[in-house]
């Protein structure tokens, strides 16, 4: 957040701040099909990156899709509004082209494949616009804010409406836009304690693998990464202060809610690792997370342990829509407003928020809110990816990926570095529990509050009974649906 004054000031100083936001996958596709459809990954399919791996796949289109929250609040009077990158294989011929619109979108600007900030394709309402390289026109960012506020300004507010900026920054290849391209010059990555640090058995083999610790050649490349990072998020917090006036403007300010997020972290340098997702440590699953709007109080910091799969809960409940019981987050409402709008209290010793009566058991509203900020477990689930060909790099293992010479070819994923992790917030817990899908069935666990860098695994240093808790939670967390996961988050060993 350190480029991002504007937001900062106009969101989070203007309402709530959740200081603990994770997201159910730290990687793309499978994370942002969770903002769209409520549901942890096992059960919206989207596992990977790839159309194998059901990222905007026919099977995807067929099913999910048709269930976002973008549907539902179309077809409940809803004016939608997308533009930017929406999955990572969205536009492909082999998944219908960019003639396909996902249901539930009145104006759609979808970006062709990955992240992009000169020479890309847009599909427009279903017809292919191709930009070139012409700062003044074609920087991606800025086109979204344009055709965003082109939006705004033909809408007549009669009807309520929905946008979703889905932005490119700060994501690969961290081009910045030329303005901002010499500012951070003195900056580099945060030297955490767990930078470029050599990482033992205690660590699954992935992270074992490879030079380590890394060379400073690669280092500074590190710290050019970081600092056109920060560049790209520049013209970001350009964008939202746009937005923002422009609605001040047309008196709709004070009756929009504004949310600020991202679809995963980022390590750079951690563990000897350079870049990239893909890990189940805090720098890769924890996110910002920003809310304004009516009835949510100014300036206020959450602790309550959330997931990006409540994000599509909280839309539906805000616009007093239900909630399907297929969607496996909660609604937010109750956490992030000042009064009970969202709630039925027919029965005084419950909340009743959608269909969904009793999810969090018998609690008044106050008991209820905080029930809740006490303790939380979260799923993070992420399944590995090997089918990429590692140019450039000799003496590389079979189903690794995102080998690069230019990066000591450190390697960002495998075919086995399959894992679902527990996360779990309360008064007396701040732990990550992790089991991968690999040969060696390896697990970690951390202790947060003693060890907020995970540098000790201490999975082999607790009691059995414990460890086998957790087995087990992780187990019905990883098959649960709906209220079932609902049921399992209030859990904390």
């Amino acid at each position: 957040m350190l480029p991002m004054n504007n937001v900062l000031k106009l969101i989070g100083n203007q309402g709530v701040t959740l200081t603990n936001a994770f997201v159910a996958s730290p990687l793309c596709c499978p994370s942002r099909s969770s903002i769209l459809t409520g549901q942890y990954v096992h059960n919206h399919g989207a596992i990977n990156n790839s159309i194998s791996g059901q990222c905007s796949s026919i099977r995807w289109q067929e099913g999910p899709e048709k269930k976002t929250f973008a549907a539902h609040l179309h077809y409940n009077g809803y004016r939608t509004f997308f533009a930017g990158k929406y999955l990572n294989q969205y536009g492909k011929n082999k998944v219908g082209g960019l003639q396909h619109i996902p249901p539930g979108w009145d104006w759609w600007l979808g970006l062709k494949g990955n992240s992009r900030y000169y020479n890309y394709t847009l599909s427009v309402n279903g017809t292919l616009e191709n930009h070139g390289f012409d700062p003044n026109k074609d920087y991606l960012t800025n086109v979204i804010r344009q055709r965003a506020l082109e939006f705004l300004s033909q809408f007549s507010y009669e009807q309520p409406f929905f946008m979703m900026l889905s932005v490119p920054a700060s994501h690969a290849p961290f081009t910045p836009e030329p303005k901002y391209s010499n500012n951070f010059t003195s900056k580099k990555a945060p030297r955490t304690k767990n930078f470029n640090i050599k990482v033992g058995k205690d660590k699954h083999w992935l992270l074992r693998e490879g030079v380590q610790p890394l060379s400073d050649d690669t280092i500074d490349l590190v710290d050019d990464v970081f600092r056109n990072r920060l560049r790209t998020l520049l013209t970001v917090d350009d964008m939202v202060k746009d937005v923002v006036e422009y609605l001040e403007s047309k008196n709709q300010l004070e009756n929009t809610y504004i949310i600020f997020t991202s679809d995963n972290g980022y390590h750079l340098g951690q563990f000897s690792q350079p870049l990239d997702k893909r890990e189940p440590y805090e720098t890769d699953i924890r996110v910002p997370l920003l809310i304004r709007g009516p009835n949510v109080p100014v300036g206020g910091v959450i602790k309550f342990p959330t997931s990006n799969i409540d994000l599509a809960p909280t839309f539906l409940d805000l616009a007093g829509l239900q909630i399907p019981k297929y969607m496996d987050g909660i609604s937010l409402r109750p956490m992030i407003t000042k009064d009970m709008a969202g709630a039925d209290t027919t029965n005084e010793n419950s909340v009743v928020i959608g269909e969904r009566e009793n999810f969090v058991g018998k609690y008044n509203f106050t008991s209820y809110r905080k029930h809740w900020e006490l303790r939380r477990t979260i799923l993070v689930e992420h399944s590995g990816e090997g089918k990429v060909i590692n140019v450039g790099c000799e003496n590389i293992l079979p189903g690794l990926s995102g080998c690069n010479p230019d990066l000591a070819c450190k390697c960002e994923d495998s075919w086995n570095n399959t894992y679902s992790c527990l996360r779990q917030i309360s008064d007396g817990e701040n732990r990550l529990y992790c089991k991968w899908d690999d040969d060696e069935s390896f697990e970690e666990m951390y202790n947060l509050d003693k060890d907020p860098w995970e540098l000790d695994n201490t999975v082999k240093s607790v009691t059995k009974t414990f460890r086998k808790k957790f087995r087990n939670l992780l187990r019905y967390m990883q098959r649960c649906r709906g209220s079932r996961c609902i049921d399992l988050a209030g859990f904390v060993i």
